[in-house]
């Protein structure tokens, strides 16, 4: 029995040295504002930064020679401020973004063709078919982008079968915009007005008008019209970049089926034209 013992200590001491041993040669030294700016950072974890976490954030904060491409965007600015003099860096102002969708598809613009009764999940009726519609890009309503946001800021419309997304609640993390299998919901910057095309049909002109009243037809008659060349045409389907906007609103008065959307801050989902739809 005392053997035992004896034997089972001297394992034990042998071990805890090598452990020993092993953890100071193998010891990597961390930079301790690491953990000042994780304690800065809203603790959110939300992955809108495009880092694995908060403290990824905060290394590559570290490790950065400019603030210029880092953001936090549950923080926003004013947490960056915070951040540069750890640092020692300067902090850059960058505008603030939203999250848009680019479906104008509701019931009545988007009539149904079939009904599906299967698991209520985006992902998997784009993996099955093409929808409750003939559009192959539009918004297939069963909520992804709602459960993925882990604030709060989408909810389904009811009527509509569109998401609605609350501009006092969205930080742009960017958790809609990768649950969404069809693209449509897309960050674009937080203005007071923002323009925007609110279809993703890439199908010609005759086919997507056939699909949903109000798609975009590809005539390119806005693009023409913008006065600052903020518009572009590629596959059918037009494009407006919210750098070069200048909120003129010529596309919107051009736009032969009403697939621009313009969002205010009073009103973020004022469809041009916008009857009131049916229920599905």
């Amino acid at each position: 029995m005392i053997t035992a013992i004896i034997i089972l200590s001297i394992i034990g001491l042998v071990s805890a040295s090598l452990l020993y041993i092993i953890s100071r040669k193998f010891h990597v030294e961390e930079d301790p504002r690491i953990d000042e700016i994780e304690s800065i950072l809203p603790g959110a974890n939300c992955g809108g930064c495009g880092y694995a976490g908060c403290r990824n954030f905060a290394e590559q904060c570290v490790k950065a020679t400019s603030l210029d491409s880092l953001l936090c965007p549950v923080g926003g600015n004013e947490v960056m401020k915070k951040i540069a003099p750890v640092l020692g860096l300067e902090a850059v102002e960058q505008a603030p973004r939203i999250a848009v969708v680019r479906c104008n598809g509701t019931c009545e613009n988007r009539p149904c063709t079939s009904h599906y009764e299967g698991a209520h999940s985006c992902a998997v009726v784009a993996a099955l078919y093409t929808g409750e519609s003939n559009c192959n890009y539009g918004c297939l309503g069963e909520g992804d982008c709602a459960a993925a946001c882990d604030f709060g800021g989408i909810t389904m419309d009811p009527v509509t079968r569109l998401p609605r997304i609350n501009p006092d609640i969205c930080i742009a993390c960017g958790s809609c915009v990768k649950a969404c299998p069809r693209n449509i919901i897309e960050l674009r910057r937080k203005q007071e007005t923002r323009i925007y095309v609110a279809c993703n049909n890439k199908d010609k002109g005759a086919i997507a008008r056939k699909a949903c009243s109000v798609a975009c037809i590809g005539c390119g008659k806005c693009a023409k019209n913008c006065p600052n060349g903020a518009i572009t045409l590629t596959d059918n389907l037009a494009y407006i970049d919210d750098s070069l906007c200048l909120l003129c609103k010529e596309c919107v008065e051009g736009c032969p089926t009403h697939a621009i959307r313009i969002d205010t801050i009073d009103n973020p989902s004022v469809l041009t034209e916008e009857k009131e739809s049916a229920l599905c």
